[in-house]
């Protein structure tokens, strides 16, 4: 297997490589990149050429996602037709950037205009993702199916549904697709039975990614929030 880094080491750069990311996204707010008038794409190639211009990242081990208006009701898997923002939107950007080898997964949502509804979204977010890291922490044998169900309590809790069939994923050195098959045992889902805290394929500690999806199908609009669970 050659030299393999030790633990400490992984944990220290998924969490270097999440600061990065969280770097990354101060920025695109700072700099007012989600802006009515453009579209998806436009404000994607922006954070792309964002992200190689402050950590010269050449790639993302995933599909770069911004969505706005009701396009934020899709989950990852699909792929709506771009659209333009408008000046009351609500969008999400989910982008995986690769630094120096190790993947992050990142996400947040942006809110444009006064409306109190997508604020009340926006502000529910990180406390759900806050809430059910705590219900992480609090079952040591937690599967991915069991933390499923609770992130979609909460979020039913606070007047939401919950918006993808995922809510998570193992997250490591790059490539993330070297994972085998895409096997359910890798994602927070129904139907993930395996104990979260366990070695993956490779005889390494599981390091997970929670990401929480928020949608009102009525208002047609969600807000999306993702970043690692279990360090940090």
């Amino acid at each position: 297997m050659g030299n393999v880094e030790p633990e400490s080491g992984r944990a220290e750069r998924l969490l270097a490589a999440q600061a990065r990311a969280r770097e990354l996204f101060d920025e695109v707010a700072a700099r007012g990149l989600v802006a009515p008038g453009r579209t998806e794409r436009q404000v994607s190639d922006a954070i792309r050429d964002l992200a190689h211009e402050m950590f010269g990242v050449e790639r993302h081990w995933h599909k770069r996602i911004v969505r706005a208006g009701p396009n934020t009701l899709h989950p990852y898997d699909d792929n709506p037709p771009d659209r333009l923002i408008g000046d009351d939107d609500i969008a999400f950007a989910d982008f995986g950037p690769v630094f120096e080898g190790w993947e992050a997964d990142f996400g947040r949502t942006f809110v444009l205009g006064d409306d109190p509804i997508k604020h009340r979204l926006l502000a529910d977010l990180p406390r759900i993702f806050d809430a059910g890291q705590r219900h992480f922490e609090a079952h040591p044998d937690i599967t991915g199916a069991e933390l499923y169900a609770a992130v979609g309590r909460l979020a039913e809790q606070a007047g939401w549904s919950f918006g993808g069939p995922i809510a998570g994923h193992l997250v490591g050195e790059f490539p993330h697709v070297r994972i085998p098959g895409n096997k359910i045992e890798y994602y927070v889902t129904p139907g993930s039975d395996q104990p979260m805290r366990r070695l993956d394929h490779d005889g390494r500690v599981c390091h997970w990614i929670l990401e929480i999806h928020l949608v009102d199908r009525t208002r047609a609009f969600g807000g999306f929030h993702e970043q690692l669970l279990d360090l940090g």
